[in-house]
């Protein structure tokens, strides 16, 4: 008998963790979506952890299954996720219906969409607000800026703009 837990991993370190308790033996899984990411003023998709700084992992609860106490000095891993002395528990069709959620070939958008406020924060329109227009074909944005009551187009790096509050 196995039950589904939850691993806390140190900052960053989700992939590390993952591979050294594979190699150890443990049945692992480590959800992660694609999602578009401004990286020096283009858009990539990358990789990254669904639940950041955890995973999940299928331990033995009968007499016969492996100890646990591997676990805690493994590399990249922070702990075993606990309610006081019990570890935390998951159900298998959570664990599945994440499993078939992460899936997805779809890519998740992090950036603005189209009639997003924005505030400008860098330049000589920094404090200005903005209208999100869209993204031009070489890595910079299209904004409205409200000039004088009235709305003007102008491209700008997506660097120096930033959601408004």
């Amino acid at each position: 008998m196995s039950n589904w837990y939850l691993i806390q991993t140190k900052i960053r370190q989700e992939q590390v963790a993952l591979e050294h308790l594979q190699r150890q033996g443990f049945e692992c899984f480590l959800p992660q979506i694609l999602v578009e990411k401004l990286r020096r003023g283009a858009l990539h998709v990358v990789q990254e952890p669904l639940f950041p700084r955890y995973l999940f992992i299928r331990l033995g609860t009968d007499t016969e299954s492996r100890s646990w106490t591997p676990i805690r000095s493994t590399v990249g891993v922070s702990r075993l996720v606990t309610f006081g002395q019990t570890p935390a528990k998951l159900a298998d069709d959570l664990v599945d219906n994440i499993r078939a959620q992460s899936a997805s070939t779809e890519v998740q958008r992090r950036h603005f969409e189209p009639g997003e406020p924005l505030v400008v924060t860098n330049g000589p329109f920094v404090g200005i607000e903005a209208i999100y227009q869209m993204a031009d074909g070489e890595g910079r944005v299209m904004v409205l800026l409200n000039i004088l009551s009235k709305d003007v187009p102008m491209v700008v790096d997506p660097t120096s703009i930033r959601k408004a509050r």
